[in-house]
């Protein structure tokens, strides 16, 4: 088998550990819980400052490498061209980032943070302005900066060097001949890793929405184990197909697809809903974001003592989305080829960022505003049956709602598909060497390993846990994401300076310098036939004669 499809030592540990964790899992769920639920409340207590300033110093990267003269550099040859196009580029972005949390979160989060926000008083005009000012800290800048830190570093060293597209092929430059050993092979097991139990949890929490969506909407299907296992399977083939015909054809037109239904669905709700609220919403939501940004991305609440909001929501998801970098930085990079990286940067960062600010303010006004409606009943049908249920309720009360639900749950069924499949391909080049067409044997087997331990998991009762798993491995990681920062931008330094230097000595060439004279002088007379004709003889003569 290795030989025919080229796997590495990391393919064999990070099966090894994934079926460790799952075993535990599968046989003392309430072991694994207990343990690593300590573990993540001790990081999150004594560390919680450190996820903080890691977060702000990737934003903070990204904003310099946008105005940096470092941005000009192609990612790829200096003439070549970007393999998608920018509507493509963004659904990738889009689909392979947080699109399917957006689906599950955009009207949980802000109804949920209405109720118990961070400082205003609950179920307040205040507190609804609060709610949708969190939800975009959340899911705004901060998320994808972290994103573009990785995804930069590995588009870089793949198309501009043809390194590997590894995590340890982009530390070379800090770590040296280190990377080819023990301590290459540990980073790509640990980005393997968040990749692994980021995917299998995501798979089982769709399972549990698409079901209580099946369930809400369609009698005779009952919420339960069974039928989450049977949703598992059969998004499991869909994606594994989808996986079979590569990211040219099945991860693509999916990519598309999903991002004109979010859309519609997005101007269905903004249409038949509050629209002038939703827009005045959107401009106030923006305005706090931006007012509040410096307080909240260093808010620790060292004086008030309360930090449940803090460690419930803000760290949970700043660990949480740095433990997905490492899978959504690296399909980036890979459908990233031929962009400038300030082009690549603003794309990635403020391209999801607008949307999502967009999205939150339709979908979470129209949340809070039902919920007011029916004073309240929203929120309680959430406290009661899950947060799965949320999106279902809200959508019933809206015109058409049975064709409406339909396509909703195949939304989510879609943007699982593509997520699930993205995760497998990521995986693929992650254990074949960092081939960017890793074989399709490769990534069968991947999907299998996935539904596996979704099932396992499912069944177990363990989700909880793998995805505490995934959180503590973000921590190392984040040091294995500044690294890739400091990587990056040394070697471009060094490789701006070898250009100036180039450019410097192709200008001083005889040759050079004679078609750049005649070019300077073509250009003159270009120039010379847009200005206005001089003046007549008898002007001239008038006005001396008027002085």
């Amino acid at each position: 088998m290795n030989s025919k499809v080229n796997v590495t030592r990391v393919f064999w540990i990070a099966i090894s550990i994934a079926a460790i964790f799952i075993l535990w899992g599968a046989i003392l769920p309430q072991n694994v819980e207990t343990v690593l639920g300590a573990v993540d409340g001790f990081i999150s207590t004594y560390f919680g400052w450190f996820y903080m300033l890691s977060m702000t110093a990737f934003v903070l990267f990204a904003i310099y490498m946008i105005f940096s003269p470092l941005g000009k550099v192609k990612l790829g040859k200096p003439d070549e061209k970007p393999q998608y196009s920018y509507f493509t580029w963004f659904s990738f972005l889009f689909t392979a980032g947080m699109g399917v949390g957006l689906v599950f979160f955009g009207v949980t989060e802000p109804l949920t943070d209405f109720y118990s926000p961070p400082n205003a008083e609950p179920n307040s005009s205040a507190a609804a302005a609060e709610a949708l000012q969190y939800s975009m800290f959340h899911w705004g800048i901060h998320p994808w900066s972290v994103y573009a830190v990785v995804g930069l570093a590995l588009a870089y060293f793949k198309f501009r060097h043809q390194a590997p597209l590894l995590m340890s092929s982009a530390l070379s430059p800090i770590l040296g001949d280190r990377t080819k050993g023990g301590l290459g092979t540990a980073v790509d097991v640990l980005a393997v890793f968040g990749t692994i139990f980021g995917i299998a949890t995501s798979l089982g929490l769709g399972a549990t929405q698409i079901t209580a969506g099946l369930s809400y909407s369609f009698d005779g299907i009952e919420n339960n184990i069974l039928t989450q296992a049977i949703v598992v399977l059969v998004i499991t083939v869909a994606f594994i197909m989808s996986a079979a015909t590569g990211v040219n054809k099945g991860i693509r037109y999916l990519s598309i697809s999903n991002i004109i239904i979010a859309i519609a669905l997005m101007l269905f709700i903004l249409v038949t809903g509050s629209t002038l609220q939703m827009f005045e919403s959107f401009m106030s939501t923006a305005g706090n974001y931006f007012q509040n940004l410096p307080t909240m991305t260093f808010d620790m609440n060292a004086f008030t003592g309360d930090r449940g909001f803090l460690d419930d929501w803000t760290l949970f998801y700043w660990a949480w989305w740095i433990g997905w970098s490492a899978f959504v930085g690296s399909f980036i990079a890979r459908v990233s080829r031929g962009r400038t990286i300030r082009e690549f940067i603003i794309g990635v960062v403020s391209v999801p960022f607008v949307f999502s600010l967009i999205w939150f303010s339709i979908l979470g006004v129209a949340g809070i505003e039902l919920d007011e409606a029916l004073n309240g009943g929203l929120y309680d049908l959430v406290v009661a049956q899950g947060d799965e249920v949320a999106l279902f309720a809200f959508l019933e009360n809206y015109p058409f709602a049975p064709v409406v639900l339909g396509i909703t749950i195949l939304l989510i069924a879609s943007f699982f598909v593509t997520s699930a499949d993205g995760g497998t391909f990521v995986l693929a080049m992650m254990t074949t060497g960092g081939t960017i067409n890793p074989a399709t044997r490769i990534k069968i087997i991947w999907g299998a390993i996935l539904s596996a331990t979704a099932l396992v998991l499912l069944f177990s009762g363990g989700l909880e846990a793998l995805e505490m798993a995934m959180l503590i491995a973000a921590f190392p990681f984040t040091f294995v994401v500044m690294l890739l920062a400091l990587s990056v931008v040394k070697s471009l330094a060094s490789e701006y300076d070898i250009l100036t230097m180039e450019r410097k000595h192709y200008e001083h060439r005889p040759e050079y310098l004679k078609e750049a004279e005649k070019e300077i002088k073509e250009k003159r007379e270009e120039f010379y036939e847009i200005l206005p004709d001089e003046m007549p003889e008898e002007d001239n003569s008038e006005d001396q004669t008027d002085k």
